[in-house]
């Protein structure tokens, strides 16, 4: 149960963040347990985890802010152990680091910095920037169809990635095709076959190719008018 300092505290946070919210970073307390925290990092640009879409859990003391809190990440990542408590110098790993005066904001960007970068710790993995890519593609799809708690959570993220999903799986349009010249030529009388074959068809010069048959054409269309 929290105390009055730590809810007075959470709740002073949860305005600031709302206000204010880092980076990539989306939280918001438990309706049910101001000190559950949930969060949601959006993978960075030119990162590994671009387009990805990371749900996570941070569990405060009652005594917060004069203790730190767990740091848990939820979605498969390719950076942390799922659901395990991380070891960071700013968790509950490392309560002898802890500064009261950090913040909910404080924290998460702190642990997004970590996440983007190669240092081991407790509860961090080692895998291909191939594998980071893979995971952050189907991240989306993970937290709405295995993440039981994440529609609840963030109901209008939960829709926005309904529709994400359709759209990333839907077949790109087919290319619009002009007419090929050819049928375009097959409606032209001899005259007019003749002129755009021996136009030139780009910046570049005529078709010689067009030209000799220009010719050929221009010639037979003679022929025959005199026959």
């Amino acid at each position: 149960m929290a105390s009055r300092a730590s809810q007075k505290r959470l709740t002073k946070e949860y305005k600031s963040i709302q206000a204010n919210p880092p980076p990539f970073i989306l939280a918001k307390p438990n309706d049910e347990n101001i000190l559950e925290w949930h969060y949601v990092i959006e993978g960075p640009p030119s990162t590994p985890f671009e387009g990805g879409q990371y749900h996570g859990i941070l569990r405060f003391p009652p005594e917060y802010p004069f203790k730190p809190p767990s740091i848990s990440m939820i979605t498969p990542n390719g950076r942390f152990t799922t659901n395990m408590r991380l070891c960071l110098s700013m968790s509950d790993y490392h309560p002898d680091t802890w500064n009261p005066a950090w913040s909910v904001a404080t924290i998460l960007t702190g642990l997004l910095s970590f996440m983007t970068g190669d240092e081991a710790t407790t509860g961090s993995i080692s895998t291909t920037d191939s594998v980071k890519r893979k995971l952050a593609l189907s991240s989306k799809q993970w937290n709405n169809s295995e993440n039981v708690r994440f529609k609840k959570l963030f109901p209008d993220i939960y829709k926005q990635n309904i529709i994400d999903i359709k759209n990333a799986e839907a077949p790109p349009k087919p290319v619009e095709e002009k007419p090929s010249e050819i049928a375009d030529l097959a409606s032209m009388d001899a005259e007019d076959r003749a002129r755009v074959l021996v136009e030139p068809r780009n910046s570049n010069g005529s078709s010689r190719v067009g030209m000799v048959v220009g010719v050929v054409i221009v010639a037979m269309a003679v022929v025959l008018m005199n026959k």
